[in-house]
Order: structure tokens, then sequence, then C-alpha cells
């Protein structure tokens, strides 16, 4: 009975330790707050940390190989007792199928952080009620890449995570925490409601061509792989002459761009010439990016 009941709790155990989705490696830097005291930065490192990575996002049970991942950035401008201000920069990635290369996903910095938060405090998420902004924002971003990253591997595949971060956007726009308005430029709301929405549904699209049929598939078959990423470009080309500046366009060139060169300056070759065309007009701020594109 006991060798039985040892049993149970080593299969629960295994169970909790693949229940975990991120590996998500969070640092919160205070250099420019003069704050003798820093014990509270570390601890709030280290509490975020545990919150990240433990904390079961989803109902799907990942294997330890199968984790998201990814780094979150805390820069702290600003402390007075138990309020910050900062930014957070997050970013992720996922493997490239038969390859030791990890592509990047999503880079982005959002500069309207703000949050209370007394040490040693529980860090408890909570999905039908916003009780902290601190916990708002991390989980919100917690699901966006987890969605991401399952969009890659299935086309709309995300859909179950963004709808959690839609969620948590609605939650705290009763609030009077910055960042969750919509009627504010490239804020959290803008993020998830393009991702869920019709309008930019190629972006969506894109995302699973990019990387299941084409950076996937690179390893064994270079041409096809190429082409099909070429293509994908074409996808944004019809989403931006519909939207012109569209948030989601900046966000993956954000993450992409020197792949993107990287990928087109070496094996077999594309056309270049209307490819760098397309690739000016969907991201010019990128522009000497695709100049470094050697063919």
């Amino acid at each position: 009975m006991r060798k039985f009941l040892l049993f149970l709790l080593l299969a629960n155990f295994a169970l909790s330790l693949g229940a975990q989705e991120l590996n998500c490696t969070v640092t919160v830097n205070s250099d420019q707050v003069s704050q003798t005291n820093q014990q509270i930065f570390r601890t709030l490192e280290r509490s975020l940390s545990d919150f990240v990575n433990k904390n079961r996002w989803t109902n799907r049970t990942y294997q330890e190989n199968e984790r998201v991942n990814c780094q979150m950035f805390i820069t702290i401008t600003k402390f007075d007792s138990n309020r910050f201000e900062g930014n957070i920069q997050i970013q992720s990635s996922r493997p490239v199928y038969n390859t030791s290369y990890d592509s990047s996903i999503f880079n982005y910095k959002d500069n309207d952080l703000n949050f209370e938060y007394i040490e040693f405090q529980p860090l408890v998420f909570n999905p039908n009620v916003v009780e902290s902004n601190l916990i708002s924002v991390v989980s919100y971003y917690a699901y966006i890449i987890l969605g991401l990253d399952a969009d890659t591997f299935a086309l709309e595949g995300g859909t179950d995570s963004f709808r959690k971060a839609q969620q948590i956007t609605t939650q705290a726009q009763g609030s009077n925490y910055s960042g969750w308005d919509q009627n504010s430029d490239r804020s959290r709301f803008e993020l998830i409601d393009n991702l869920m929405s019709n309008t930019y549904r190629e972006y969506r699209i894109a995302m699973y061509n990019y990387h299941r049929k084409g950076l996937d598939i690179l390893g064994d078959n270079n041409s096809t792989g190429k082409q099909v990423i070429a293509g994908t470009m074409k996808l944004f080309e019809t989403m931006i002459n519909r939207r012109p500046n569209a948030f989601l366009i900046q966000t993956f060139f954000d993450a992409k761009a020197d792949e993107i060169q990287n990928i087109f300056s070496d094996g077999p070759k594309v056309d270049i010439v209307e490819l760098k065309e397309i690739l000016n007009d969907i991201a010019p701020t990128y522009s000497s990016t695709w100049n470094d594109i050697k063919y």
C-alpha cells in the first residue's frame, strides 16, 4: 500500500512538472532607480520567475523539450514606496525542425508598465478579476507568447490563448492603469484586437506558412522553403494594402528582419528583385537590412 501511494505521489509530481508551458528568463533591472536597498527588486524578480514558469497556463501538458523559450526584461524607471513604473521587453523563440537553430517569434517592448507591489506578496493569477496590474500584464504576455508559438505549429492554433489574453484586456480596461486603452496606439488592446480580427487574418496564416511550411523544411528542401517564405511576404503585402502601417507587420519584422536577410543571402536563388521590392513596400524601416541581402 505504501509503495502504491508513493507511486501515485511520484506520478502526480511528474505530471506537474510536465504541466508548465513556459521556460522564461525574467530579469528586473533597477539601475535607473536610486534606491539603496535593492532587495525588493531581487525579490520581485524571483517571484515573477516562479509565477511565470510554475503557473499552468493551459490545459495541455508540455514535455520539458516542448516548453516555449522566452524572456521578460522589466526595467524600473521610477519607484516610490510600493509603486513602480517602467517598461517590459518580451522575447520568445521556437526551434526549427531538424536544426539547432531557434527562430525569434516575438520581440516587443511595452513602455506602459506601472503597478503596485509589496515585497513578498503572493503573485496569483485570477482569470475572473483584476487583482494586480503586474499580474495582468505578465499573464497577458504569457498568453500572447503561447498563442504566437501555437500559431507557428498549427493554422490559427493559438486562438484559445489569444482569447484568454483578450479576456484579461477586457477586465483590465476598467482599471486606472495605462496600456489597456483601446483609443491608444500600439496598446495591449490593439495588439490582441488585431490578432483576433479577421481584418488581419493574413498575419496568422503567414505565421504558420513561414514557420511550419517554410523554415521547418529549409534543412531538407532549401529551395522550396525559400519559395514558401517569399510567398509569405505577399500575404503581408495583401494585408498592408488593406491596412497601411498595420501594427502586426511591425511586430513581425521586429522579430524577423535579420533572419529574412540571412535566409535569402545564401543557398538556392529566388526572385530577389521582386522580393526586395515587396519587403521595402511592407517594411520600409528595414530597408537597410533588405539592401544587405546578397545574391
